[in-house]
């Protein structure tokens, strides 16, 4: 069964087609960059042109970078405020006629890894942290989700700025962080949350985990740490397997 799953993010739309009973991308990726600004109106504009390029028709899953209920946008941290308690997933089945899923985008990128990549049959407490245009995160408690873990947006000691605007892969990019400074801050962050819910795994995602060789090596967890699988895919995949779930 193929379902078309989209990413959006602060810096690009993604989807693809996926085979949600393998966990493979069946088509070719496409991306078109995210409308600045993002309002709601812009972005589902976007995602209607994926779905013309693909020519889709069917259940449509779709990965949000912001806490999700009930269909509602509740948060837009990299997108316009327009989104905070906007009806997204009743306006994006309006726009594209086709019945839509939408969830937390890393809650999409954990329910893959978790399925079939590097969570598979991991018991205990499983985090997920996808690094990107911010930090979002997915919460497994034997292999359950906890939804809309919102945990880029702790404060570290001695910070007066959230964890996401310090830690991001795109605050490594824009201050020119050399990865073992980034490190440094990685670290700093993920010891905080391993002393606060004492996981089995953490996986890394997002953009930064196709370098995960220059910055993983350096991290001082007791926790084990390793890249995600799926890697960049993951949300795209997820996103299908929580609207196969819908349908």
């Amino acid at each position: 069964m193929n379902i078309l799953g989209v990413d959006i993010g602060g810096t690009g739309v993604k989807a693809a087609l996926v085979d949600v009973v393998t966990g493979k991308l069946v088509s070719e990726r496409e991306r078109i960059e995210t409308p600045k600004p993002a309002t709601p109106e812009a972005v589902i504009g976007v995602v209607q042109q994926l779905i013309e390029r693909f020519s889709y028709e069917g259940p449509l899953g779709i990965g949000f970078p912001g806490v999700i209920l009930g269909g509602q946008t509740m948060t837009a941290a990299n997108l316009d405020p327009g989104w905070v308690q906007f009806p997204a997933a009743a306006a994006i089945q309006q726009q594209t006629s086709l019945p839509t899923t939408l969830v937390n985008d890393a809650d999409a990128a954990g329910i893959a890894e978790m399925r079939f990549g590097a969570g598979r049959r991991v018991n205990g407490v499983v985090m997920i942290f996808t690094l990107g245009t911010g930090i979002g995160s997915a919460l497994f408690v034997n292999g359950q989700l906890v939804p809309n873990t919102e945990l880029g947006h702790v404060y570290l000691q001695g910070q007066t700025i959230d964890a996401e605007k310090y830690t991001s892969e795109r605050a490594r990019i824009e201050e020119g962080l050399k990865w073992k400074e980034w490190a440094v801050r990685l670290d700093s962050y993920l010891h905080h949350l391993e002393f606060l819910f004492w996981p089995s795994l953490i996986i890394l995602g997002g953009g930064a985990s196709k370098d995960y060789k220059k910055f993983v090596p350096r991290l001082t967890l007791r926790t084990k740490v390793v890249p995600a699988r799926l890697r960049n895919e993951a949300g795209i995949i997820g996103a299908a397997m929580a609207a196969k779930k819908d349908k």
